[in-house]
């Protein structure tokens, strides 16, 4: 058995330290780890880019569509509450479009978003995590802890997310610096353990994976409480 400090990582995860060993993780410590949810190809048969397994957990049923009660269901599913949930339905609202411009010129009335065009969502002021055909760089990835992680723990505090939205912000570009601070403040409340979002975390959290953990965690949890994500629970112990 690990201890509850220390697991070995998961195959799908490259690991920079001595033995392959990750710590302080909020989820792989305390939860085995089962990844037939997240499939790796789309509906036609196509490897799936690191940003489309990220949203895949949005398309339920494989069809390569993301209604808006899709976003709905999917946040509650991840343990927010009813006025998180339904705020969750900016997303269709904003990058609908983007995502149907594969398809046609005319907006989706129903405000869909289209999985196979995710990349073309990507905005402005971001991380440039994902690159512009939403492939994964682990690189940047790497460089943002060596940058922002202030406490040298592994782990990003909301002042060091604070710090990172403020620096990547573009000259003239609102609508990004509105998308990338709801982005960091959605993943801090979900994702952090006593105050820090860890890397490990995060590197599940783009790649889609941690996003089923999280929904098996909560449906294996008995007692309410125990039902909300850690990141939650966290929050609501440190107040």
């Amino acid at each position: 058995m690990e201890s509850p400090e220390q697991i070995t990582r998961s195959p799908d995860f490259e690991s920079k330290e001595p033995n392959g060993v990750y710590h302080h993780s909020a989820y792989f410590n305390s939860y085995e780890a089962s990844r037939e949810d997240v499939s790796s190809r789309g509906t036609a048969g196509e490897p799936l880019s690191v940003l489309q397994r990220h949203v895949q957990f949005w398309d339920r049923d494989n069809d390569g569509i993301i209604h808006p009660w899709d976003v709905y269901s999917g946040f509650r599913e991840l343990g927010f509450g009813l006025f998180f949930s339904v705020g969750s339905l900016l997303i269709p609202l904003f990058f609908s479009y983007p995502t149907r411009l594969g398809h046609s010129w005319i907006p989706d009335p129903l405000f869909r978003i289209f999985v196979r065009d995710i990349h073309k969502a990507k905005h402005g002021s971001d991380s440039g995590i994902y690159d512009f055909d939403g492939n994964f760089n682990p690189e940047r990835f790497d460089q943002l802890f060596e940058r922002f992680d202030s406490s040298g723990k592994g782990g990003l505090s909301a002042r060091d997310l604070s710090e990172l939205w403020a620096k990547d912000r573009c000259a003239a570009d609102p609508a990004g610096w509105s998308f990338a601070l709801m982005e960091w403040w959605t993943t801090w409340v979900l994702l952090q353990k006593d105050g820090l979002v860890w890397k490990d975390d995060l590197r599940a959290c783009y790649d889609g994976s941690l996003f089923w953990k999280i929904k098996h965690e909560r449906e294996r949890a008995g007692r309410h409480e125990e039902r909300k994500s850690p990141g939650m629970r966290n929050f609501f112990n440190m107040i």
